[in-house]
């Protein structure tokens, strides 16, 4: 066998993750895949991507982390860098998103500039942004019904009744405020541009060390959002009545929640490990965001 990447004689993996049913995957993906078969890289895909491979080791996204890759390349958008994250943030992997035409806050690299990227990374040019996560259990009496990771944000909202639900926040175990919303927010400062901003929340840098709390409609006009470090559990009691709210994490997983349950939230242990190259965070925000320039 010949050495793989950088010298080691451990053959590494790189997992492939990507949106399906995108028309660029069906020339781009078996292209990959023979770039990485070429290097020896080891290669490990989900199952959105295994219709465009010729021979691969195929599993479930969220299987992905039993086979430590050091590298995942996501190719789509945001929500299937999301969906990666969670798959993959507890080994470590870095994380390259390729953006396929959406938004791409953090997808930003662009289809055509993928093999100078990988280029890059085999010869150790490449920036690591370490996103943190959140890490949300919702606890019903003294049970823990599910415990789930979020790169973005949790969620909990109103269920399918037009009414506003009722919330009551608390801060290491300190009473911050009793809500009357269509829902509240918290948000890691990844998420601070996703549905927070739109919510009004603040812009957090990535690097930023806190977390954000933002009410989503709240009644009580004077309801606005609240920044704490993220050293700190953060719980959510649902007071709903007879009625349900409903969790939701990073938009893609979620479960409805009862009157009486709790959402606790902290910093998640490991974070996501997303790769960049020369573009700073307040470049990705003038250009998908359409600040003007100087």
């Amino acid at each position: 066998m010949s050495k793989s990447p950088q010298g080691s004689d451990r053959q590494k993996t790189v997992a492939i993750i990507s949106k399906p049913d995108r028309p660029e995957l069906a020339e781009a993906l078996p292209a990959l895949e023979k770039w990485l078969e070429q290097r020896n890289y080891a290669v490990v895909v989900d199952q959105e991507s295994a219709v465009y491979f010729s021979a691969s080791d195929v599993m479930a996204r969220s299987e992905l982390a039993t086979r430590s890759p050091y590298l995942a390349l996501v190719l789509g958008g945001d929500g299937t860098l999301l969906s990666a994250a969670r798959a993959v943030a507890e080994t470590r992997t870095l994380i390259l998103g390729v953006n396929l035409g959406t938004l791409g806050f953090m997808t930003e690299l662009p289809l055509a500039d993928l093999y100078p990227a990988l280029e890059a990374i085999e010869n150790g040019r490449y920036i690591v942004d370490s996103r943190s996560m959140l890490s949300c259990s919702v606890i019903r009496g003294d049970e823990i019904l599910a415990t789930h990771s979020a790169l973005n944000e949790l969620v909990v909202s109103k269920s399918a009744i037009a009414r506003l639900n009722h919330f009551e926040l608390f801060v290491d175990g300190e009473f911050v405020s009793s809500y009357k919303a269509d829902g509240l927010i918290i948000a890691t400062p990844t998420g601070s541009t996703a549905y927070s901003l739109g919510a009004g929340g603040p812009i957090l840098k990535p690097d930023v060390d806190a977390f954000v709390i933002t009410p989503v409609s709240p009644h009580g006009l004077t309801h606005r959002p609240v920044v704490v470090r993220d050293t700190v559990e953060i719980e959510i009691h649902v007071k709903t009545g007879d009625d349900e709210a409903y969790l939701s994490l990073d938009g893609q997983v979620g479960m409805p929640m009862r009157d009486g349950d709790i959402a606790r939230c902290v910093k998640a242990e490991h974070p996501a490990r997303l790769l960049r190259f020369q573009r700073t965070f307040f470049e990705v925000l003038a250009t998908k965001l359409k600040w003007g320039e100087r």
